[in-house]
């Protein structure tokens, strides 16, 4: 469903991002990770029309995103604060999103009723506006907004920051639940390689741009990607 053909990006003389060829295929749960600097949010925004690449090509349904536009009726995302209208209160920007995506005030209240447990009581009839929430709580209204609509891909850069351990662990059922419909295909970007191991059925490793790893989730995914961070700062001689 989504194809990556040599794309790259530079700034100057500096390559952030260099992957040759990628494809993830509908109803995959996909994690990428990498620390800072690796290139993850660069390729989210290359695959969200964000940014020009600066060779290569992303394509949805066989549609480069930098050459069309009705990819954009199949993915959401939430990346991080500048997603969100912070003058609007959840309510509004969710009948916001709604319309966008065709759907009328009555199905996005019917829809926002799964995530009470989420909310947790402290999102809707709060009378409050998005820029006065809480981290954790503009992050839980980026996340369900990105869900509006009946999305076919959903990508989500560090959705477990600023979140307590308690709504992780609900984020993390929220994302088991929806990617067992194969129809949805998840994106997910973190720095928390346990919580992105758990939900993601493929990792892919980032390394200063470039593709270093791309593994199938399995009870050993975790020690492997714990040693290859670890090996990388033995390497840099930091311990």
């Amino acid at each position: 469903m989504i194809s990556v053909q040599n794309i790259s990006k530079t700034y100057g003389a500096v390559c952030v991002l260099n992957i040759a060829s990628l494809e993830i295929p509908k109803g995959e749960t996909f994690g990428l990770v990498g620390n800072n600097g690796a290139g993850k949010t660069t390729f989210f925004s290359l695959l969200l029309d964000l940014i020009k690449p600066s060779s290569g090509s992303i394509s949805i349904a066989d549609e480069k995103v930098n050459e069309g536009e009705k990819w954009k009726n199949k993915v959401t995302a939430f990346i991080d604060e500048s997603f969100l209208i912070g003058y609007l209160t959840p309510e509004e920007y969710f009948y916001f999103l709604g319309e966008l995506r065709s759907q009328t005030k009555a199905q996005v209240d019917e829809f926002l009723k799964q995530f009470s447990e989420f909310f947790n009581g402290e999102i809707l009839q709060g009378k409050k506006y998005i820029r006065d929430l809480s981290k954790g709580n503009q992050k839980k209204v980026g996340i369900v907004g990105a869900l509006i609509g009946n999305p076919e891909i959903i990508v989500l850069d560090e959705p477990f920051a600023n979140l307590d351990p308690s709504t992780q662990f609900k984020l993390k059922k929220l994302i088991k639940d929806w990617s067992a419909n194969e129809q949805v295909t998840f994106l997910i970007s973190s720095h928390d390689l346990a919580h992105t191991t758990e939900v993601c059925n493929r990792i892919v490793l980032l390394n200063k741009g470039e593709l270093a790893k791309d593994i199938k989730t399995t009870p050993e995914t975790l020690q492997e990607l714990e040693n290859f961070f670890s090996a990388s700062v033995n390497d840099n001689g930091l311990v």
